[in-house]
């Protein structure tokens, strides 16, 4: 019974802040960090890098669409092989400042639009996972569970850990609610809570109707731009050790 929590950080920019990064990295395993396309800049990366490796929390590039002032959560369309340069820029600008301060990284989790279409569009998941493989084919993708992405990194012969969302509700397709839909994100303690054990207890995605989705489920994600980020997941850590569940890096969520 071994499971990771991971959160997306190092989303600041300049002098505008993002999210309680420090008090998140007290308590996920696994840092997913902006790549400076969708937030983040050197300086940021930097210090979330540092701080990560300080917390012992393992280091992943969140690349994304080159849209900084959509935040990354706009749809776009792009030639595979642009998508692809931008892919391997972005983990390698990462990688370089982990390196510098004598880290390195462990997993690849694609950001916003990006991870949602790649979730559905084959070719582009396929697009994500060669991008992946061609900058270090050892690093783990971190991949929606059920989803063309997961399916990509299988395909491209990658390791990959199959996510599941905390705050996040999900259709019968096993894809998230849509944001503009009320209660598509969680934030209340006790409904996050329940929505992570209702899927561990069930071995699978647990869909708004009930429906529920087998799978394999390597690890949980706690969104750090969601209000009461930190609460929800010191609670969610909380419950998932006093039921028998041993929170783990990525790497060993994944050999198991």
């Amino acid at each position: 019974m071994k499971i990771n929590l991971n959160a997306d950080l190092g989303e600041s920019f300049g002098a505008w802040t993002m999210g309680e990064d420090a008090a998140l990295l007290q308590v996920v395993g696994a840092a997913n960090i902006a790549c400076g396309f969708h937030a983040g800049d050197p300086l940021v990366m930097r210090r979330t890098v540092r701080t990560a490796l300080d917390a012992g929390v393992g280091l992943g590039a969140h690349p994304s669409y080159p849209d900084l002032q959509g935040f990354g959560r706009r749809p776009m369309q792009m030639a595979p092989a642009e998508l692809e340069a931008a892919l391997i820029y972005q983990i390698g600008a990462l990688a370089g400042l982990a390196a510098a301060e004598g880290g390195r990284l462990v997993h690849v989790k694609p950001h916003g639009a990006l991870n949602n279409q790649a979730c559905e569009d084959a070719a582009l998941a396929d697009t994500v996972a060669r991008a992946v493989r061609a900058f270090d084919r050892e690093l783990i993708l971190l991949a929606p569970a059920l989803s063309e992405l997961q399916a990509a990194g299988e395909r491209a012969g990658l390791r990959v850990a199959a996510e599941v969302f905390a705050d996040r509700a999900y259709t019968d397709a096993a894809t998230l609610v849509p944001r503009s839909q009320p209660g598509a994100v969680l934030h209340d303690d006790d409904a996050v809570l329940a929505h992570v054990m209702r899927m561990l207890d069930a071995g699978g995605i647990v869909s708004v109707s009930g429906k529920v989705m087998k799978t394999a489920m390597h690890s949980i994600c706690v969104h750090g731009d969601t209000p009461g980020a930190v609460a929800n997941a010191r609670a969610l850590r909380a419950a998932l050790t006093s039921s028998g569940w041993r929170l783990t890096d990525l790497r060993a969520t994944v050999i198991c």
